[in-house]
Order: structure tokens, then C-alpha cells, then sequence
């Protein structure tokens, strides 16, 4: 059985090894999975090495303030000019929640799987996973300072917007002494924390409150009041003007409910899909119930996508969460 040490160092190793990487995190981007794509960019430029960054879709635009955030190219409006065989993916616990960048890389290509999600099926040429690290922010601190290459105000900003987010802002129970320490060394260095989490956990665009009050509307809970759920629709999402990016944070007003164990988002996607997104207060294992139904993430916080009818869905995700109660 391998070691965490004994993974950083084949991450190092794979890193100085091969040239002219992608990196990749998962679709629709949360704040740990774009900072830590933009992170392995200024690992690899600190290097001297070549890289594209790359996403299925646009990157929140509330993530824009990052160094070089820019060049995060969004493949939905970028053309494809050539593959890669030397890949790195960040926060991404399975290979198919790259989407279709999939594209983008040479079959057989050299991968190396940097993530902190208990589910990470462990794809890839090289793995450097810890599953009990609050970000996979934290995972590519101990990485970089492998290199020994020094820190700047950038990379803090990027290491603390991962951390930042992934813990809801110091709240959730991945924050270990450790994360503190790590977030107390990134201050140091010049980030803005309480700027930072003003407009990353607190602020809501005018579409954000919109989708979340007709969100809010749609709210069921269980006879018991320990499940309770949301849902929003295209509709909604039109009515409003919102975006993907818009629904973050909306899970966790159900699960707020005093008394709630479990609180859940159903998105539907169309006529046929929707998306589950679960919170957890502890009693319950979301990431076992997301598993159950192809997706995953942590014991607290995780997700899924099941084809029927909102109804059906509903009803099938609701009634395994009571099992699990």
C-alpha cells in the first residue's frame, strides 16, 4: 500500500518527468476545482514547462479575480487544434466528470489524478489523493512546497479560494488544525481572506437570489422533518436569468432546517435527467447513496445524475436517504 509521502513524490516525479501538459478539472467548476487547475498552471510555469488549461464550459464568473484566469479556455466556444498525451486532472473523483475535454486527450495518454473525493476510482497513470484533505487545494499545498520553488500573493489566492470554498468557509469538518495552519501561512503571504469570503460565500447576483427564492418555493420535507428538498427547473432558471454557477449554496438551505439530517437540490437537467445534489449532517453517508446511483463525492456532500422524470427521481433518491437514515 502506498503512502501519501510516498505519492507526492511520484506526482513530483511525473510533473519533472513529462512536458506540455492539460489540465483539467471537472465540468460546471466549483471554486476548488478552478483554483487548483489555475494552480498547476503556476506550479508548471514556475517550472519553466508548457500546459494548456482547459474546461468543458465557462469558469463562475465570481472566480474571474484569479491570476490568469483568463486562460482557462472554455472548449464550448474553443476550437480543437491538436491532442495531448501528458494530462493533469484536479478535483475530479471520476475520469467521466471531465466531460467532453476527453476530446482533447491522445488515447492512452500519460494522466496524473490529483484529487480529494473518497470516491476517486483511482484512474490515471499516477494518483495523488487524500481523502481526507479539506480541498484538493490542500492536496497541491503540500505539493508545491515539494519543489521548493517559493510562494507569491497568486498562488496563496489560489490555494485559499480552494480551501476557502470546499470548507464553507471553515465551517464544515474537513477543517483540521492543519487546514488552519496552511490558511494562516496563504494570509501571511497577502490574501484578502475576509474579502475573499465576502464575495465568495456571502454576496448573491440579483440572478442567484432569484433562482434561490423560486428554489426556495418548490421546498418539501419528510413526515419525520429529518429530509427535506428543493428542486429547480429550466424554467426557473430561465425566469431568473441564472446560470449553473447560480445554484451553488442552494442545497444548503434545505439541510440549514433545524432538525434536518439530509437536505437535497434536484436540478432537472430535461425531460429525462436531473441532477441530485445532497448535504449531509453527519448521520448519513451521501457519498454511499450518490454511489448507489453512479455518482459520488464525500460523506457529507455529494451528487448525482439519474435519468426519469423529476417525480421519479425524487422519489427514488428521497426514499434511499430514509433507508439510509
Amino acid at each position: 500500500m502506498r503512502t501519501y509521502e510516498q505519492d507526492l513524490i511520484g506526482a513530483k516525479q511525473f510533473i519533472e518527468q513529462h512536458d506540455d501538459f492539460l489540465i483539467v478539472a471537472h465540468v460546471q467548476p466549483d471554486g476548488d476545482a478552478v483554483s487548483s487547475t489555475l494552480a498547476v498552471g503556476w506550479l508548471l510555469s514556475r517550472l519553466g514547462k508548457t500546459f494548456t488549461m482547459v474546461n468543458e464550459g465557462p469558469i463562475p464568473q465570481r472566480m474571474t479575480y484569479m491570476h490568469k484566469s483568463e486562460e482557462i479556455l472554455n472548449m464550448s466556444v474553443t476550437e480543437r487544434t491538436r491532442t495531448y498525451s501528458n494530462v493533469i486532472c484536479v478535483d475530479c473523483a471520476d475520469f467521466k466528470r471531465v466531460g467532453l475535454v476527453s476530446q482533447w486527450m491522445e488515447e492512452g495518454a500519460n494522466m496524473l489524478n490529483i484529487d480529494h473525493h473518497p470516491t476517486n476510482d483511482g484512474y490515471g497513470t499516477q494518483t495523488l489523493i487524500k481523502a481526507d484533505a479539506a480541498a484538493t487545494a490542500e492536496v497541491l499545498y503540500d505539493l508545491i512546497a515539494l519543489f521548493e520553488i517559493g510562494w507569491d500573493r497568486n498562488i496563496a489566492e489560489m490555494l485559499y479560494t480552494g480551501i476557502l470554498t470546499d470548507t464553507g468557509g471553515f465551517r464544515y469538518s474537513s477543517t483540521s488544525p492543519k487546514v488552519m495552519e496552511i490558511a494562516s501561512h496563504l494570509l501571511e503571504l497577502g490574501v484578502n481572506g475576509p474579502d475573499l469570503a465576502d464575495s465568495l460565500l456571502e454576496q448573491l447576483t440579483k440572478p442567484q437570489f432569484d433562482v434561490l427564492t423560486l428554489a426556495l418555493g418548490t421546498l418539501q420535507m419528510s413526515n419525520d422533518g429529518k429530509v427535506a428538498w428543493v428542486h429547480v427547473t429550466p424554467e426557473h432558471m430561465i425566469q431568473a436569468g441564472a446560470a449553473n454557477e447560480d445554484l451553488e449554496g442552494i442545497v444548503n438551505y434545505p439541510r440549514n432546517i433545524q432538525g434536518v439530517e439530509v437536505g437535497v437540490l434536484f436540478k432537472v437537467i430535461d425531460e429525462g435527467a436531473v441532477k441530485a445534489s445532497m448535504r449531509s449532517a453527519g448521520k448519513v453517508d451521501v457519498a454511499a447513496v450518490a454511489a448507489e446511483f453512479g455518482g459520488g463525492g464525500h460523506v457529507r456532500a455529494a451528487g448525482c445524475r439519474l435519468e426519469g422524470s423529476l417525480q421519479e427521481v425524487t422519489e427514488r433518491v428521497i426514499e434511499r436517504i430514509r433507508q439510509a437514515l
